[in-house]
């Protein structure tokens, strides 16, 4: 939120979506087939390459490949959010007040914001995130 409790026009917004999933190429070939959707592949730390859908010029959504992560092993394949906020730590910190958890506290990326995985008070999973003003 800004000084004096009033809220940026994009807080509150749903502000990306990505797959994540175990099988990339067969998400890649579905989505282009389906929806339209090329790919520009974005290498990021570790090796991982993060796949950005376009439809024509615009980024529309993303596709992690979570194969590769242990702790993802028996996650099924599915869509995660992101929210935009204000400010994505003071979010995260109401998110404890209000019975959620913090499962990855915030975290910079480069060109694309400050982000956070919470879990709500009722479970639910979802990305905060305080965009860049590029992102």
């Amino acid at each position: 939120m800004e000084k004096g409790g009033k809220m940026s026009e994009n807080h509150g917004k749903i502000w990306w979506t990505e797959l994540n999933t175990h099988k990339v190429d067969k998400a890649k070939d579905y989505y282009a087939h389906v929806l339209g959707w090329r790919f520009d592949e974005t290498p990021m730390e570790g090796g991982i390459v993060y796949n950005v859908a376009m439809l024509g010029d615009t980024p529309v959504a993303g596709i992690f490949d979570i194969s590769s992560m242990p702790e993802m092993a028996q996650v099924p394949d599915h869509w995660f959010t992101y929210v935009a906020v204000d400010d994505v730590d003071a979010a995260a910190a109401s998110t404890e007040k209000l019975g959620g958890k913090i499962q990855r506290a915030p975290w910079d990326v480069a060109g694309v914001g400050r982000v956070a995985i919470v879990q709500d008070a009722a479970g639910a999973h979802l990305g905060l995130m305080t965009p860049t003003p590029e992102g």
